[in-house]
């Protein structure tokens, strides 16, 4: 087979499937290319959760295609999940692999070898009869990473009305307590911070008959490895319990970092969407957070444009959005998902104003952000060096710009001095004046 080269899209738990199945090809005896032209096998690890996220997956087929005709492309992840025969029919796709058959695409691939290839070999079974927890060790595939991501969850059994993810990722189901935990300590060997990620990542542990939950796990990681710091990816607004919040804020191995996915602070929306909360509730957790922790990060994500969203719902979302301590919002225009519910909805919301309500919660985002940066200017903040030179990434979710070079990969504290434009820079410590001594 020769080099394979792995493109991930979409979110963090996309990207720790990527990493294992680099790892899945490594372990074969197959060695990864360094750019994507000189691959022999370029692997396109999919998201569908947009059109938007659909298009750009088909022109990187075509660029792939066009630019490396002799590859043979596989294609796996949630659009092949959800539609393998579209993908399919594109010259240069070889095999498309959905989600169910993901951990035995090196097999699939290297068993190529020794037979005669055909256009269009789709490999896509029933998700929702998956029980266990799809996803290999990703150690030998954490490479030249300094924040590698460990996917401990996988699926989602909440149905909003407007995600296909069910649908393409199927039930809830977590990794083992043993194999997460074996897995951190080998990370923590190499790694300062990790990040726990997952598609409902509080629902670790849920699985009928379990008695732990996410926190225990998190305690568990605490007493049995050596990690310097964990990092929780997006957590259900429900999920951030009691004893959750209490644990990250007293925990100084956690970073103080809040994500807890929003969609909408209309509460005739979050309705329509088929939300498990109400805004009073989410509310209610999000200045938990921010009394316990002063100084986290506390970011969600946002959708505009639901079908039926009038001009009063969308700004009923605004001002709660903008009475809530939020540091940073991701905001998506809602995008309709063949095979779900919303897609079926009447009164779509024109584009255009989608596209200006997405420019309004963007602008919002922007100065929340920049109100938190200037009040941390002054303060000391603890921060994982980038590979990325002069670069760290703080506790509480900023990017520092750095006055001198580190090595890669270390907890440092760095004194906050001024703003960059999207992040903070350390301070510059002045030399102390040296005077001349007299001379008798």
């Amino acid at each position: 087979m020769g080099k394979y080269f792995v493109q991930n899209f979409g979110c963090r738990a996309t990207q720790a499937d990527g990493a294992a199945l680099e790892s899945q090809l490594a372990a074969k005896g197959l060695a990864a290319a360094g750019e994507r032209s000189t691959a022999d096998l370029v692997v396109l690890n999919t998201c569908t959760v947009t059109s938007a996220a659909d298009d750009d997956v088909r022109q990187t087929i075509r660029r792939v295609h066009r630019e490396n005709p002799e590859a043979r492309i596989l294609v796996t992840g949630c659009y092949a999940q959800r539609a393998p025969h579209e993908l399919a029919a594109m010259p240069g796709v070889e095999w498309v692999v959905g989600n169910s058959h993901k951990t035995g695409i090196a097999e699939l691939v290297t068993l190529g070898d020794s037979a005669a290839p055909y256009h269009g070999n789709i490999h896509v079974g029933d998700i929702f009869a998956q029980h266990d927890f799809l996803s290999a060790p990703v150690e030998d595939a954490a490479g030249d990473r300094t924040r590698p991501n460990l996917k401990i969850q996988d699926g989602c059994n909440n149905r909003c009305s407007f995600c296909i993810i069910p649908f393409v990722r199927g039930r809830s189901r977590s990794a083992p307590v043993d194999r997460v935990v074996e897995q951190v300590r080998g990370l923590a060997r190499r790694y300062r911070e990790i990040v726990l990620s997952g598609i409902n990542l509080g629902r670790w542990g849920r699985e009928p008959g379990s008695t732990m939950r996410l926190a225990d796990l998190l305690r568990l990681l605490l007493a049995e490895t050596e990690v310097e710091r964990l990092r929780l990816s997006s957590i259900e607004p429900m999920d951030w319990s009691e004893d959750l919040l209490g644990l990250v804020s007293a925990s100084v191995r956690i970073a103080k970092h809040v994500h807890a996915p929003l969609q909408s602070g209309s509460d005739r929306i979050l309705r329509r969407m088929h939300r498990k909360y109400r805004p009073r509730h989410y509310a209610e957790r999000v200045e938990k957070a921010r009394a316990l922790m002063p100084d986290a990060a506390i970011g969600a994500d946002v959708m505009v444009g639901f079908p039926g969203e009038t001009d009063a719902d969308f700004e009923e979302s605004r001002r709660f959005i903008e009475s809530l301590p939020f540091t940073y919002l991701h905001v998506f225009t809602y995008s309709e998902r063949p095979g779900t519910p919303a897609a079926t909805e009447p009164l779509a919301v024109p584009m255009p104003v989608r596209k200006e309500r997405n420019r309004v919660l963007r602008d919002l985002a922007a100065a929340k952000n920049r109100a938190f940066r200037e009040r941390m200017v002054g303060k000391t903040l603890s921060a994982v060096t980038l590979q990325e030179p002069f670069t760290g990434l703080t506790d509480n979710y900023l990017k520092v710009e750095l006055t001198r070079d580190r090595e890669p990969n270390r907890i440092v504290d760095v004194a906050i001095g001024s703003l960059t434009d999207r992040g903070v820079k350390e301070q510059t410590v002045t030399p102390p004046l040296r005077i001349p001594s007299a001379i008798g």
